[in-house]
């Protein structure tokens, strides 16, 4: 596994347990230069808020760990 990787998936670790006591998830789905893709699951992906989530929260976080990271984005379910 790639070091920006694992510190992508350290930076969602610290972000999941919010998360989860809001009945929601969050994966990693992809790593495209200098974005990274996510997946939110559960209340995550019809919550009102979760692009504010998306940016201060996940972002943020993401960018603390890797800052060589310019952007994320979310990517939908499938299943909705």
């Amino acid at each position: 596994m790639s070091k920006l990787k694992n510190k992508i998936l350290e930076a969602l670790e610290e972000i999941r347990p919010f998360l989860l006591k809001d009945g929601g998830d969050i994966s990693l789905e992809s790593i495209t230069g200098s974005t990274v893709n996510i997946k939110l699951h559960g209340a995550c992906v019809n919550c009102k808020v979760n692009q504010m989530t998306l940016k201060l929260g996940v972002e943020t976080t993401i960018k603390k760990y890797a800052p060589e990271i310019k952007q994320v984005k979310s990517v939908l379910p499938l299943s909705q």
